[in-house]
């Protein structure tokens, strides 16, 4: 390369040019993700993780050797550090930024020697006046030069701190993958998830201010050695001063440290809790439980902001200490220096060099203690992330995936347990699966089937003996686990397409006619949990999953429970039977459904975690009579089961009908575009308070012209002590200007400690008052957001953006209200001083704005790219945790890594873009701040003897100042709109249209209502403006304490009319009268707290079981003893240690589906209503079960109308009257026999099932 090309190309580079065409465009147009900059391959995480795990993995083995070969005790063991990996993986790069650091901070203390020669060049007249002129260019090089490295030094500082907390999001993540049963439980979703979005945004921050903690004593020692020349030994008076502040800051960081840690738990636990309601809102409002979830939400909230008010007054008594450091020293110092010498006097040269290096030094001294705690607040967030990473992972021996033998399967004398401090939960087990058999494990609820198949999978601890398998995996849990994708993708699943036997699975999985339905076939994009999908149709579509996946095992957990029974039918035979699909693989079934049992090779009977029968249908049925007898009561149930010419169901878990989901899709997160909303701003100052913001504007208003004062009588004492000849008057003059210098301290120290107490308070207010608005606007949305918007999306405004407005924004308020006053006075004193500085400031400003305007186009832009590109990879995270097993059972967690990180290199895109554009900015007004230098020290020369060294002295170090002070203000201002879109982001969900009032004036009397009677009139309703109606001129009335069925094809609006009782659908036309009531007229909290539904779906939350049961604490511990002894859960709830109180894990997901299902039984049978929705409720337990339950729910509620949503038809053959719908209209309304003799279509379908 040609020597000008390298230089045009360093030029390029050090300027950072090659950004301006991505500036000028932002400017133009809203900038898109397409616009930007794409990574470099050495900062993609895909370079970057793999590095960094294997660093981690060395460190772990190394780790693993010093403990063999240890005499100390494994407890004493170190854990390996996740520091030494991070360091042993980037110590080149942190080295190399360090050195640039080194470079910037030595240029940064030539300028204030140059400027002391040139007040000695004032001071000397005799000099040359080429010597002014070189000391200007000189100075401009040096500063230049300064510009130049800092900013190399800047960027690659915030590359590697962006590659550290890629490399830990990554190592979390695999993490995440797996962790066994046991750590799953102590760290839950929310838990993992804040790890990801604080503890290592956490790591990140201190990454970039970490130079700080070498640089600053660095700065310190380089400034006390220069001052050392100016001063003498008086210099060593104000590092006293320094040294006598260092134990009291160290009391600060330790206090800080303690907050931080309660500060952390409050922040799980909030995030836990929400990410839960979030999950199970329907239940919510369904039961009218918002305000008892929200006053929780709102309790731990309280308490963090506690928490943070106690840390922003230790940040009052630090800004205190701060502001009078720099005072104290130079009073400390002036001082001794006078006492060491009476002729000691202050000359323009001492005074100004000394000003000037304490300029410097404020930076590093304000910097340290907040990087201090900074490391204090991360070595806690570092034992959060290495307690995770050294969570217990799952044992890879737990099975044995190369067995040798002749069959499928094998345990021998295996017992496993779901943590090994818990006792067995599947004792002895001693089974051989022959390949290619189909076998089926039965048993009561909660008797371990789902276990063996978890055992088989290799998910639970193994105790004893052995468990071995042959081949592949394909697993169907028992609630389907559906990824928000294209519903090809889900079935698919990251394999080849193969069209010919892709469109036999979608035959073979009654998917076909699904499809037609779909507004976009196969490529129709499936919600977050499958939220747009029955639970019919996730259940199908997660068996195609399997099915399509080709493996040798198939482990299907009780997959037909969800479906109908012509549907069930349809899927054994084309699927699962003897002539299905996976006729020649291994097939073990966990099922309810007795009558395939003749159709197996193998049966399991489990009891209590042990094999209590196993063998063919044959051999069981000639030698049990346990058997015989449950056969029996399964005969019985199954006479009456519907078969619909329907393929599939619609629970009540699918609020839209198939008809209304054309257009329905998870909505992709707004960026919006052009300025920050000047009304958002009015919003966080209202919060903030208008008092608190003028008395804070007024104390930084006040604290600057003290500053200002306090350099401006020091000029005067100068110029003075030139004149002042008679020792005595020097005495009486250095006393005077010493104590009012000291006074002038005491006051900025007061206004600084003022003003941040104010700016605490405000700050407290306004984060308070923004959380609780938008989690009550959140709680008062209507269902549907919840369906469309991901969970990772609300979640991030609740973390990242409330973290920003918590913690960030009201920094950046307040540096940039100080730095604006700072440059305002630092101009006005030059211009005071020297007039003709006007003519270069007005132009340089000029400029200066100019390039404001157009970076900040462009970098608002950039930086809500970057904030919507967060919410997928939480939502990814939470979605990958939820089907952790499914994922590992397929064996494709590397595929899920990988996803992973095209979500963070996505993210990093708008980060690294953003970083650059950021040093664009900052090295064209660095290079505006040189110029200023360069003309203030060029009209000081020019001036000659019309300007003293006093003047020049204080004309020079201002400038120097005003370079980093312009362009802090200019960055700042940026900042402030760019974080400012937090603001405008938690505001835009109170601006979402929300539901109904909870409660209105016009109320219901308390014993509403008391009949029970339920009267449609003329109702219509529609799920949105765009969509037709869902219902149609549906007109009915029930009698009181009527036992109604309502039936229909799928699409036909029976959940619709359920969503519409409880108002989850608003009405289009017509009403809804319940005991003369129009349901319409009052709140919707009167209305559902009067309604009662048992879901299809049982939905449960972490906490106690007797939170679960009765959250809002109105029945006796004797009623909830009563309501599982009814639900026949009493014996099982006994056995547990602490009964009640025993902890429900996330989700429920330490009580199998069937025990869910009770419990939201017994939760329906502690709300004594009038009036009850049932929806399939036992669908996830045995018939023997199942036979009580439906015995308990007609004696229970014998005295209340019943509305039963019929997904099979001998759920309500003996109902009194049949609601029949088809296309959203009532087409019968009668008893069952004179439906049946009307030959319409409920009779059709009643000869379809059999029943007649």
């Amino acid at each position: 390369m040609k020597p000008n090309l390298i230089i045009r190309f360093c030029c390029a580079y050090l300027s950072f040019l090659f950004l301006s065409s991505i500036i000028i465009l932002g400017y133009k147009k809203p900038l898109e993700r397409e616009d930007l900059f794409e990574l470099n391959d050495s900062d993609s995480s895909y370079n970057v993780c793999p590095i960094f795990e294997k660093q981690w993995r060395k460190n772990i083995l190394t780790n693993k050797k010093k403990q063999k070969f240890s005499f100390h005790k494994e407890s004493k063991a170190k854990k390996p550090s996740l520091l030494h990996a991070l360091w042993n993986t980037f110590n080149f790069s942190l080295i190399q930024v360090a050195l640039f650091k080194v470079f910037a901070d030595i240029l940064a203390f030539i300028s204030p020697l140059i400027m002391k020669q040139m007040i000695l060049f004032c001071e000397n007249h005799h000099d040359l006046v080429w010597n002014g002129y070189g000391y200007a260019v000189v100075l401009f090089i040096v500063v230049i030069l300064q510009t130049l490295v800092l900013q190399l030094y800047q960027r690659f500082n915030m590359l590697n701190s962006a590659k550290i907390k890629t490399a830990v999001i990554g190592l979390l993540y695999k993490k995440a993958l797996n962790l066994s049963n046991s750590s799953r439980k102590k760290f839950s979703t929310g838990e993992i998830i804040n790890l990801f979005s604080r503890d290592a945004q956490q790591l990140m921050d201190l990454t970039v201010n970490l130079n700080i903690l070498w640089s600053a004593p660095l700065q310190i020692l380089m400034a006390i050695v220069l001052l050392w020349q100016e001063l003498g030994p008086s210099v060593l008076a104000g590092v006293a001063v320094l040294v006598l502040v260092i134990p009291i800051n160290a009391l600060v960081a330790n206090r800080l440290k303690m907050l931080k840690k309660s500060q952390t738990k409050n922040k799980d636990q909030q995030i836990k809790l929400l990410n839960e309601v979030l999950q199970g809102i329907k239940i919510l409002k369904l039961y009218a439980w918002e305000p008892s979830y929200q006053k929780k939400i709102t309790e731990i909230r309280k308490h963090e902001l506690e928490i943070q008010k106690s840390g922003g007054y230790l940040t009052v008594f630090s800004m205190l200490t701060l502001t009078c450091i720099p005072f104290l020293v130079s009073l400390a110092t002036f001082g001794v220096y006078f006492l060491l010498d009476e002729g000691n006097i202050l000359t323009a040269n001492k005074v100004f060099t000394f000003m000037s290096l304490f300029n410097i030094l404020r930076l590093p001294l304000f910097d340290l203690p907040t990087v201090i705690s900074a490391v204090v607040q991360t070595k806690i967030s570092l034992g959060r992330l290495q307690d995770f990473l050294h969570a217990e992972e799952l044992n890879p021996e737990n099975v044995e995936t190369c067995y040798p033998g002749n069959y499928a399967i094998e345990f021998t004398d295996a017992s496993f347990t779901w943590e090994k401090s818990q006792p067995p939960t599947l004792n002895d087990l001693n089974i051989k699966i022959p390949e290619g058999a189909l076998v089926a494990i039965i048993g009561q609820v909660g008797s371990g089937k789902s276990s063996v198949l978890s055992a088989i999978l290799g998910e639970m601890e193994k105790l004893k003996g052995t468990v071995q398998r042959k081949g592949s995996v394909a697993y169907v849990s028992q609630q389907a686990w559906i990824q928000n994708s294209k519903l090809q993708e889900n079935i698919v699943f990251g394999s080849v397409l193969q069209k010919q036997y892709y469109e036999r699975v979608l035959e073979a999985c009654a998917l076909l006619p699904d499809l037609e339905q779909f507004p976009n076939g196969d490529q129709t994009e499936i919600g977050e949990r499958g939220v747009n999908i029955s639970g019919g149709q996730k259940q199908r579509v997660s068996l195609a999953r399997a099915v399509y996946s080709g493996a040798d095992i198939y482990l299907l957990d009780d997959p037909l429970s969800a479906v109908d029974v012509h549907v069930g039918k349809h899927l054994f035979e084309k699927v699962i039977g003897s002539s299905g699909l996976l006729k020649n693989k291994t097939r073990v079934l966990v099922t309810h459904n007795l009558t395939i049992l003749p159709q197996t090779d193998l049966i399991l009977v489990i009891e209590s975690g042990k094999v209590a029968q196993m063998g063919t249908y044959q051999e069981l049925l000639s030698k049990s009579k346990d058997f015989i007898n449950l056969l029996q009561i399964s005969s019985a149930q199954e006479k009456g089961k519907d078969i619909m010419k329907s393929y599939h169901i619609v629970p009540s878990i699918c609020f839209l009908p198939l008809d209304q989901e054309k257009n329905f899709f998870m909505k992709k997160e707004k960026i919006p575009t052009g300025g920050v909303k000047f009304s958002s701003i009015v919003k966080y100052l209202q919060a903030f308070g208008w008092l608190w913001m003028w008395l804070c504007v007024a104390t930084y208003l006040g604290q600057n012209l003290v500053s200002i004062g306090q350099n401006l009588w020091l000029s005067t004492w100068t110029k003075e002590a030139k004149q002042v000849k008679d020792t005595m008057e020097w005495k009486q003059l250095r006393n005077h200007k010493l104590n009012v210098y000291g006074l002038l301290g005491l006051i900025q120290g007061f206004l600084v400690c003022f003003g941040a107490y104010i700016l605490t308070n405000g700050t407290f207010a306004a984060s308070k008052t923004l959380h609780h608005q938008m989690l009550d606007s959140v709680m008062h949305l209507p269902f549907q957001f919840f369906e469309t918007n991901p969970i990772g999306q609300i979640i991030n405004r609740f973390t990242k953006d409330m973290f920003i407005i918590d913690v960030r924004f009201h920094y950046y308020l307040r540096t940039w209200v100080n730095c604006t006053l700072d440059v305002l006075g630092t101009i006005l004193v030059i211009v005071g001083a020297l007039p003709l500085f006007i003519l270069v400031v007005i132009p340089l400003v000029f400029i200066y704005f100019t390039i404001q305007r157009y970076y900040i186009a462009s970098s608002r832009q950039i930086r809500r790219l970057a904030g919507a590109s967060r919410s997928p990879i939480i939502s990814h995270f939470g979605e990958t945790l939820s089907g952790v097993s499914t994922i590992r059972a397929f064996g494709h967690q590397q595929r899920f890594i990988s996803q992973n990180r095209d979500l963070i290199n996505e993210n990093l895109v708008c980060f690294y873009n953003n970083i650059i554009s950021n040093r664009w900015l900052s090295v064209r007004l660095k290079f505006l701040g040189d110029i200023l230098v360069f003309f203030a020290a060029l009209l000081a020369v020019l001036a000659g003897d019309a300007m003293d060294s006093t003047t020049v002295g204080l004309i020079i170090s201002y400038a120097l100042n005003i370079t980093q002070s312009l362009n802090f203000w200019v960055r700042k201002t940026c900042e402030i709109e760019t974080n400012a879109i937090s603001i405008e982001r938690v505001f835009e969900y109170t601006n979402i249209k929300k539901e109904a009032p909870w409660i209105k004036s016009n109320r219901p009397p308390s014993h509403w209502p008391d009949k029970g009677i339920v009267e449609f009139v003329n109702y219509e309703a529609r799920y949105r403006p765009d969509l037709g109606l869902a219902l149609q001129n549906v007109t009915f009335q029930t009698h009181s304490e009527e036992k109604i069925g309502i039936v229909g094809r799928t699409g036909a609006g029976k959940s619709t009319l359920t969503n519409c009782l409880f108002r989850i659908v608003e009405k289009s036309g017509g009403k809804i009268i319940i005991d003369g009531i129009d349901i319409s007229t009052i709140g919707l909290h009167d209305l559902r707290g009067k309604l009662n539904i048992i879901p299809q779906d049982p939905v449960l939350f972490s906490g106690t079981l007797q939170m679960n049961l009765d959250p809002l604490e109105n029945c006796s511990d004797n009623e909830l003893w009563e309501a599982l002894e009814l639900c026949h859960l009493k014996d099982f709830v006994q056995s547990l240690p602490k009964r009640l109180l025993h902890e429900i894990s996330e989700g429920g997901e330490n009580l199998s589906a069937g025990q869910r299902q009770l419990v939201c039984l017994a939760r329906a049978l502690l709300r004594k209503t009038k009036i009850l929705v049932l929806d399939e409720p036992t669908a996830s337990v045995d018939y023997e079960t199942d036979n009580l339950v439906q015995t308990t729910i007609q004696k229970e509620f014998a005295d209340c109308t019943i509305l039963t949503i019929a997904h099979r038809l001998h759920t309500v053959m003996d109902s009194e009257r049949i609601l029949v719908l088809d296309s959203g209209r009532i087409i019968e309304f009668e008893t069952p026999q004179n439906l049946i003799r009307q030959k319409g279509l409920f009779s059709e379908m009643v000869k379809e099932a059999g029943i007649i």
